[in-house]
C-alpha cells in the first residue's frame, strides 16, 4: 500500500509544479524523411496576458476536420477565444484571483465581444467574462479552483475535475485566492 501513495503523492507534486510554472514544457512528434518517429518541437510554451488577470498559451491549432499533420508550428498564430472553423485549439489558460471590486470594473461583454462565431442560440451574457463558442471543449482543472458560471446556476471546480462545454454561455470566475489553471482542447461544431 506504501508504493501506491508514494506514486500519487510525486505524480501530484511534479504534476503542482508544472501547473504552477510561467511557462509549460510542449513535445511535438512527427515523422522524419525515413518514416521514423522523431520529436519536431521540444519547446517551452511561456503563458502570455491575454486579458486582465488571464493567461494563456496555445500548444496547438488545426483548421479542418480531420486534420492535416503538419512539421510547421501552429500555435503561434494569432486567434481568438475560439477554434477556427472546422478546427481545433489545444491550449493552457491560467486565471488569477478575482476580487470584487475588480470584477465590479470589468467591463459589460468583455470576452463575448471578441467571439467571432457565437452560436446563434442562447441569451445575451450576463458577466463580463461570459461568453460562448460554437464550439465542443474540454476541460480538466489542473491545478487550483474556479466557478463556472452559467445562465442561472454557477458550478465550484477543484484540481482534477473534468468539463464538457457543448456552445453554452459560461464563464470562469476565480474567487480564490490561488490561480486557477485549465486545460482545453477547443473543437469547431454545428450550430446547436
Amino acid at each position: 500500500m506504501k508504493h501506491p501513495l508514494i506514486a500519487t503523492t510525486l505524480a501530484t507534486t511534479l504534476g503542482l509544479s508544472y501547473a504552477n510554472a510561467e511557462e509549460m514544457r510542449r513535445v511535438v512528434t512527427g515523422l522524419d524523411d525515413r518514416n521514423h518517429a522523431t520529436v519536431l518541437f521540444d519547446t517551452l510554451m511561456p503563458l502570455q496576458t491575454v486579458a486582465p488577470g488571464i493567461k494563456a498559451t496555445n500548444f496547438w491549432i488545426t483548421d479542418s476536420y480531420p486534420p492535416s499533420l503538419t512539421k510547421e508550428d501552429p500555435s503561434g498564430r494569432p486567434i481568438g477565444t475560439a477554434p477556427p472553423d472546422n478546427g481545433t485549439k489545444f491550449r493552457v489558460v491560467e486565471f488569477a484571483p478575482l476580487d470584487p471590486d475588480s470584477e465590479a470594473k470589468l467591463p459589460p461583454e468583455m470576452i463575448q465581444k471578441a467571439i467571432t462565431n457565437s452560436p446563434a442560440k442562447g441569451i445575451p451574457v450576463k458577466h463580463p467574462l461570459m461568453h460562448r463558442t460554437r464550439s465542443l471543449d474540454y476541460a480538466v482543472i489542473l491545478s487550483g479552483e474556479i466557478d463556472m458560471m452559467l445562465d442561472d446556476t454557477s458550478v465550484h471546480l477543484k484540481q482534477g475535475d473534468v468539463i464538457v462545454q457543448q456552445a453554452t454561455n459560461h464563464a470562469w470566475v476565480n474567487h480564490g485566492t490561488q490561480p486557477c489553471r485549465i486545460l482545453f482542447v477547443l473543437m469547431d461544431s454545428k450550430e446547436p
